[in-house]
């Protein structure tokens, strides 16, 4: 394992020039990583690295590319798309992620009823997005309930992250990959259990409208050694 940790050096986020994608891109970069932010449009790309680029040193090493470019290119793969696009995102990278870690922060919402838990026929988007890609990709769930608010700010982070994957080495690289963002994860077992972690994403934004915030996020009590795999 510690020499899989030592070759992540490149983290790929597909629909990385949204809000979620670009919080993350921020987190990793400057823990030192190398991002690609991929795009449908290699425009859109470039101004989310500019972006991106604003809250960093200008040694941030951040790079714009189509989305199938930039899969191949990531030893790690992100993906953070809105639930529309998920399983056309899927299809149209899936031969460049085949034999790598698939990081799914997509939630199932159904506008415009957000706040209501609505999973799609696979079980979760994590599910589907394993059934699309096959047993070759490792498909990890992660970073559903942490708001791109949290994530695009040098403060500490009052919020966990949830870790459902089916396979335990996977599981632990997104885990110390979370640690390197600056949070707190915990690997919560197997990725049928996305489920419960991607569902509690519309009772966060209902909080969230009932109390007029923009962050509100879950946290794990009770238990020493935060994030530890047994």
């Amino acid at each position: 394992m510690g020499n899989e940790l030592k070759q992540i050096q490149t983290i790929s986020i597909l629909g990385g020039t949204g809000k979620e994608g670009k919080g993350l891109a921020f987190r990793w970069a400057r823990a030192g990583y190398k991002i690609i932010i991929g795009s449908r449009s290699l425009e859109k790309a470039e101004a989310a690295v500019r972006d991106i680029h604003s809250y960093l040193p200008e040694t941030a090493s951040i790079e714009a590319m189509l989305n199938a470019d930039a899969a191949s290119a990531g030893d790690v793969v992100v993906l953070t798309v809105p639930f529309a696009f998920h399983r056309e995102m899927l299809n149209s990278v899936k031969p460049q992620l085949q034999g790598k870690i698939l990081i799914d922060v997509t939630v199932p919402l159904v506008p415009p009823k957000v706040t209501r838990v609505q999973m799609p026929s696979a079980g979760s988007a994590a599910q589907e997005a394993q059934q699309i890609l096959g047993e070759a990709v490792q498909v990890v769930s992660a970073f559903q309930n942490i708001s791109y608010e949290n994530l695009l700010t040098q403060e500490d982070i009052d919020c966990d992250v949830l870790i459902c994957g089916s396979r335990k080495a996977a599981r632990e690289i997104v885990l110390n990959l979370v640690k390197a963002a600056g949070l707190v994860g915990w690997d919560a077992g197997p990725l049928e259990n996305s489920v419960v972690v991607e569902g509690l994403t519309s009772i966060l934004i209902g909080i969230n409208k009932q109390f007029g915030v923009k962050s509100s996020g879950i946290k794990i009590t009770g238990v020493s050694g935060a994030g530890k795999i047994d």
